[in-house]
């Protein structure tokens, strides 16, 4: 645990029951991450490294701080119940001195009131009990009082106390009508409160035939269409490397409409970015197809493998993050026969444009209904986003049905037409325009699962009976109707600040059965992180008891039950992974044996000592060799590339050109190549840890670092030696530079080369060793890299902290060194990052090279150049 700071009040140890770990994304980069670690550390908290794969060890953490929930432990954490909250839950537990509850801070969008702070005005007791109750179920929080973190009032006039106080100190709170609150609650989505707004609420001025302007369909980048019509671009200021791909494999289904050419681009993206295109489902983590039937489709979704379609695809490509194919609608491979009823429906838009119109388009033919530009009296439905259109009038005097856009979407997600009857799709807020809310419905796996791909547990692999689980696990926490379906809250440690109080619960649950907004467990236990190793804690807190009936048990007991199902299946599951083949030679564990077969007979081919003596791995498993690799590799006669190696500081080809070439051929021969270091790699080989540009720019990709004797080895015997034999070990340098090698690589995956991301770095032109190496090592760490001359068009924009949103200034880095002529540009540079409302810091090179060292944005005081070398 870490250590609390000493002499302080309570407030030491806020933290000091939680293991915290971080999941870095553009909405939160690593420079946030850094300063949150240090504050969380000093509270008495533990902050949960990166495994080796860089992935979040979900069963240690108590919490885990994300900005968003598109990362692929989410639903591992859910099966868990491991809170999921956003870096605001740190910053306001810090304000409110002790532990903020966990709700509120999700950053699920289903909890559609998440940033909601609520205080009543002049409300009936009745009215404000179910309001309350419904804004806290759905992640909002309720205070007796006004205070400055008040972000609406719900009132009936502006003569309220509250609302008097609230215009007087000028807070930025908003003061809305309760009709508000109802039309959310109904539609299951947040609105604007715009109209409600008091003074002057429009909703009352009796204006319903107004026109109102289209908003922005901000949910629907990339996800329009289920079929692209070409290649993906790329965002502006995206990195040409990918990262999303990286140690992925990815198989192109046989039904995708696309043509050779297409598909060869869509290959290499994905081999630039470290992944690989394979042809055995098997094998694959993603599955990209057009339909949801087929023998592969099924085998994937059964095992528990990303499936979506190439708009799913596509979308990963242009923004280099990975997110869920069931966050979309459109992203999830279709239906080939549409949706059962929709077949013989004829279906017209109104009042969307834009993307929001391509969109629904594009959906009502998924779902297998008939859409039509105009409207004639033989169609079956008009979906409208206002009730105020010519459409909409002749829908009333032809009797067609008249529903907003909620119908297609949740009858597309649960894979069945949905009643008309549910008052949801009738209900048009006047002068909302409810493409506002479009494009924010989920994909619920277990009905696509029952539909599309059910049973299949005889011929799962123990990983794809672990995925099972947590799926299965996943969908009994979550809670199963309403606007939040799917989701699961996780367990608040400390009970006294959990979500809701006893009073809050009671008005939550009136508020459901109006609503259909969920009820939350009542089960206490299931509020209760269970202990963590260390984490035991005595007394009575955790013994609330527990009203169930004689057939039923608590979340918090199956959820438990599930994690013990899951242990043999994890301890077969780790030790398949480090099977090695039977001669010891393979550079990876459990090396298929098809694999193995393609090596001895392209050693027959090639007539290569190094690679016989595969014959019996051959017979011992009986799998497909029909996924041979491409016909223009085996016209080389070369075994296919099983490790691809940067080589840094290897003295052996020094000076001998002609050497190094005649062994480079004969380690491609093994099935080893030397690549150089802006190209994909699977290893780092160095005599010993070196702080050299290559070694810099190729760890921040996250590759294994092994002893450059390995390739000295494989030249001397000719065949390839066992890898684990040869990782870097170099105790000496690690205390030299005060780093821990095994730790950086973990974070290096986890940081998928955006450890500087948007950080600013500038450089002196004379700096020693040259600008260009400074400039390769930050960014491949994707640092904003510029030269300083202290000329124009190295300025920051001025600004004042107002116009930056009151934030306080971001950092600026200047690399210099001590030389007389630097030291003048020293102040210009303060002053202009000063006048940017920026933090001017002139450091020495040594912070770049130890930041991208440990992989872990720290600063010291030390590195300024002021101190550094005085």
């Amino acid at each position: 645990m870490a250590a609390a700071p000493a002499g302080g009040d309570g407030a030491d140890l806020l933290f000091s029951l939680c293991l915290i770990a971080f999941v870095p994304s553009r909405s939160l980069p690593s420079k946030s991450i850094a300063e949150l670690t240090t504050t969380v550390k000093k509270y008495g908290a533990d902050v949960l490294e990166p495994d080796e794969h860089g992935r979040i060890t979900v069963s240690q953490a108590t919490h885990i701080i994300s900005n968003t929930i598109d990362f692929e432990e989410y639903t591992e954490a859910m099966a868990m119940m491991v809170p999921v909250v956003t870096s605001h839950w740190i910053t306001n537990s810090l304000s409110r001195n002790k532990q903020a509850q966990i709700r509120p801070f999700s950053p699920d969008p289903r909890m559609i009131f998440h940033n909601v702070n609520l205080t009543c005005a002049d409300i009936p007791t009745v009215d404000k009990e179910v309001i309350t109750g419904a804004t806290l179920a759905l992640g909002g929080m309720e205070s007796k009082d006004l205070s400055r973190l008040t972000t609406h009032i719900c009132a009936l006039s502006i003569d309220h106390p509250k609302c008097q106080q609230a215009e007087l100190k000028k807070l930025k709170c908003k003061i809305v009508l309760p009709h508000w609150f109802d039309d959310c609650f109904k539609l299951g989505k947040k609105i604007d409160e715009k109209p409600y707004l008091l003074p002057d609420p429009e909703i009352l001025r009796g204006e319903s035939k107004v026109d109102v302007a289209i908003p922005p369909s901000e949910h629907l980048e990339g996800a329009t269409t289920a079929l692209p019509d070409g290649p993906p671009s790329m965002l502006p200021g995206t990195r040409q490397r990918l990262t999303v791909f990286r140690k992925k494999k990815v198989l192109l289904s046989w039904d995708l409409s696309i043509s050779s050419r297409f598909r060869d681009i869509v290959t290499e993206l994905v081999k630039s970015g470290e992944g690989d295109i394979v042809r055995d489902v098997d094998e694959c983590d993603m599955f990209i197809c057009q339909y949801r039937d087929g023998e592969q489709y099924i085998r994937a979704a059964q095992q528990g493998k990303d499936v979506g379609n190439l708009a799913w695809l596509f979308y990963l490509i242009t923004h280099d993050e990975w997110c869920s194919p069931l966050r979309r609608l459109l992203h999830y491979p279709v239906p080939r026969d549409g949706i059962p009823g929709f077949k013989d429906m004829k279906i017209t838009l109104s009042n969307y444009g834009g993307e929001a119109r391509i969109y629904l388009e594009n959906l009502v033919t998924a779902a297998g209904a008939t859409y039509t530009k105009t409207m004639k009296s033989d169609n079956t439905h008009l979906i409208t986003a206002r009730d105020n259109s010519e459409k909409c009038q002749a829908a009333r005097d032809w009797n067609i049905h008249m529903v907003n856009h909620l119908w297609i979407e949740e009858s597309y997600a649960k894979c069945e037409a949905q009643t008309l009857s549910n008052p949801k799709y009738s209900h048009f807020p006047p002068h909302t325009h409810l493409g506002e809310v479009i494009g924010q419905i989920f994909f619920d796996e277990s009905r696509l699962r029952n539909l599309y791909y059910p049973g299949g547990d005889d011929t799962l692999g123990n990983k794809g009976k672990r995925k099972r689980k947590i799926l299965e696990a996943a969908q009994e926490n979550a809670y199963s109707t309403g606007p939040a379906a799917g989701m699961v809250v996780g367990r608040q440690e400390h009970q006294e600040v959990d979500v809701m109080r006893d009073d809050d619960a009671e008005y939550a649950d009136k508020t459901m059965s109006i609503f259909g907004v969920p009820a939350p467990p009542r089960d206490k236990q299931n509020l209760v992180t269970p202990a963590k190793g260390r984490h035991v804690r005595n007394g009575k807190e955790n013994d609330t008891p527990t009203v169930m009936s004689s057939g039923s048990r608590s979340a918090k007991d199956k959820a438990l039950s599930k994690l013990h199902n899951l242990a043999p299946d994890i301890a077969l599951y780790e030790k398949e992974k480090k099977r090695s083949t039977k001669d010891g030679h393979a550079p990876w564990g459990g090396k298929r044996a098809a694999d193995q077969y393609e090596k001895a007979q392209a050693a027959a081919k090639s007539s290569s000592p190094a690679l016989q003596g595969d014959e019996e791995e051959e017979e011992e498993e009986e799998e497909d060799v029909d996924a041979q690799r491409p016909s223009k590799k085996q016209k080389t006669g070369l075994p296919a590339v099983e490790m691809r190696v940067v080589l840094t500081g290897f003295q052996r080809w020094v000076g001998h050109s002609a050497k190094e070439e005649h062994e480079r051929k004969k380690l491609r021969n093994m099935g080893i190549q030397i690549v150089q270091d802006n190209q994909p790699c699977d290893y780092l080989a160095a005599p010993f840890i070196v702080r050299t540009m290559k070694f810099l720019k190729v760890l921040a990709r996250g590759p294994d670092v092994i002893s450059s004797k390995f390739i000295e080895a494989a030249l001397d015997s000719g065949k390839v030696p066992p890898i684990k034999k040869y990782l870097l070990k170099d105790e000496e340098n690690e205390e030299k530079f005060d780093f821990d090698l095994q730790k950086s690589i973990a974070r290096a995956r986890a940081n998928k080369g955006r450890l500087l991301w948007n950080v600013p770095i500038y450089c002196t032109a004379e700096i020693k060793n040259g600008y260009e190496s400074y400039k390769a090592i930050a960014e491949a760490n994707s640092a904003i890299f510029k030269l300083y001359r202290a000329r124009s068009g190295t300025t920051i924009k001025p600004t004042t902290a107002e116009e930056d949103g009151g934030a306080p200034p971001e950092p600026v880095y200047l690399l210099s060194c001590p030389s007389p002529a630097e030291r003048q540009l020293w102040p210009r540079f303060e002053q202009m990052a000063r006048q940017g409302n920026m933090e001017p810091r002139v450091v020495a090179p040594d912070w770049l090279l130890d930041v991208a060292m440990r992989q872990e944005i720290t600063f010291d005081e030390k590195y300024l150049c002021k101190n550094f070398w005085s």
